[in-house]
């Protein structure tokens, strides 16, 4: 949509750094190259693990990803991300994250992940869950608030963000 800028999407590509197995960084990778390929921007925490595989996912496509790094060193950055923004908020730039973000897709559960997509339900920001397996039946529901998507596959969940995004007014 124009509004005398191009508007692109920003979507959240979240997922476990440390710790991060085969099963996580390859549906990451993938799902992250099919929203860059759509033409949005792919948002991650800027380290390894999930947010180096969407990176790289993002630039298979020739897209942009934005690593908002915990740190204050650009070194830090797991490759190859476009944009690398050390934001010295430690864990707090989940939340950081989470705002930058149009939608979040969650690649498998960890603290931290769990964390983000517990502010974007909070925060209104559509969440799609990808390999969550039997955790996701046990998150909360709240009557107020958009329970996240669930998707079987990176195609499924790029699918369900489209969607969820085209059904939203963009945010300036």
């Amino acid at each position: 949509m124009e509004t005398g800028r191009q508007h692109r999407r920003h979507v959240g590509v979240v997922g476990a750094g440390e710790g991060a197995t085969a099963e996580q960084e390859e549906p990451a990778r993938q799902v992250a190259r099919l929203l860059a390929l759509s033409g949005a921007v792919v948002v991650t925490g800027g380290l390894g693990g999930v947010m180096a595989a969407a990176a790289g996912g993002c630039a298979e496509a020739g897209g942009t990803s934005l690593a908002l790094l915990p740190g204050t060193d650009r070194a830090q950055a797991g490759a190859p991300h476009t944009l690398v923004v050390p934001t010295g908020l430690g864990e707090l730039r989940n939340g950081l994250l989470v705002r930058s973000s149009d939608a979040l897709v969650a690649v498998g559960p960890s603290w931290g992940t769990l964390s983000e997509v517990a502010l974007a339900v909070r925060t209104g920001v559509p969440v799609v869950l990808l390999g969550w397996g039997a955790l996701a039946d046990h998150l909360p529901t709240d009557p107020g608030l958009s329970a996240p998507r669930r998707a079987g596959t990176p195609e499924e969940a790029a699918d369900l963000v489209r969607a969820l995004l085209d059904a939203q007014t963009p945010r300036g």
